[in-house]
């Protein structure tokens, strides 16, 4: 009999254990933690950005951690035509902050969702901005002030995500591959 009541006991134990562990989680100094309860954020402490333990009703409330560091992107090589109707090839990048935790995750979701949809926003931005400038603004005369417009650009339709822009940049503007070749060609001759 006492061999039955001590088995009873540890197994209400590691019950009360269990119930206990699904009621703690941890937030990280580098994320933000979202506590949802049946996918609603909870009034009052929906969003926790403190980090060390807390606690939710296990089973009901679920948590839903999201980066609170400095995030980048790197748009890969495109080809833009300039206004002058001259081909350059593109490398851009942007890095950015997920200032809204709750609209992002209602918009995106993970952060792999959002690097989807800021890219083709980065590119179509890109794009346009260059679209509207010569090959020498481009290249030398006005890069940072065409920088800056991208930046805009996609700073202002990323805040629909809760996203904010701190940088953005064009790293490489080029002749593409086979017109650098005919111009180092002629160079040579």
């Amino acid at each position: 009999m006492k061999s039955s009541f001590g088995f009873v006991v540890a197994i209400v134990a590691l019950a009360i254990l269990a119930v206990l562990s699904g009621a703690m989680f941890q937030v990280a100094q580098t994320e933000q933690a979202l506590v949802l309860r049946f996918g609603a954020p909870v009034a009052g402490r929906g969003l926790i950005t403190d980090p060390g333990l807390h606690f939710k009703i296990p089973l009901i409330e679920t948590v839903v951690r999201i980066d609170n560091r400095i995030l980048d992107l790197e748009s890969p090589k495109q080809e833009v035509i300039a206004a002058d109707n001259q081909r350059i090839d593109v490398d851009a990048f942007v890095r950015y902050r997920i200032v809204d935790p709750l609209k992002f995750y209602q918009a995106a979701g993970s952060i792999r969702a959002a690097n989807n949809f800021l890219a083709s926003i980065l590119n179509s931005s890109v794009r346009r901005v260059l679209g509207e400038a010569t090959q020498t603004q481009i290249v030398r005369d006005e890069r940072a002030n065409l920088t800056r417009k991208i930046k805009d650009q996609v700073n202002n339709e990323s805040m629909n995500y809760g996203i904010a822009i701190i940088d953005a940049r064009l790293r490489r503007a080029d002749l593409p591959r086979e017109i650098s070749e005919k111009v180092f060609s002629r160079m040579q001759s």
